[in-house]
């Protein structure tokens, strides 16, 4: 069994515009496929969009912190992994 590539986690999410702050540990690009664990949820869905201080950008890596437009609810301390 292969373990997973935690890249990062939630530490705020904006339910409201259904926005989610990660904490990087790993790199991230517009287009990766990532999947949101942990809170007895799970789900995948692939990076469209994402921004560093409100400003757009195409990748992150280890240690930004970025927002990113989530397709359902995330709730803070969940992690991301690559897929």
């Amino acid at each position: 069994m292969v373990k997973a590539k935690i890249i990062g986690k939630v530490t705020h999410y904006f339910d409201h515009i259904g926005v989610a702050v990660l904490d990087l540990t790993g790199k991230i690009s517009v287009g990766d496929t990532v999947k949101f664990t942990g809170h007895n949820l799970d789900f995948t869905q692939t990076i469209d969009s994402m921004q560093v201080d409100h400003q757009p950008v195409d990748s992150a890596k280890k240690g930004d912190e970025v927002a990113v437009k989530t397709d359902q609810l995330v709730k803070e301390g969940m992690e991301i992994e690559a897929v």
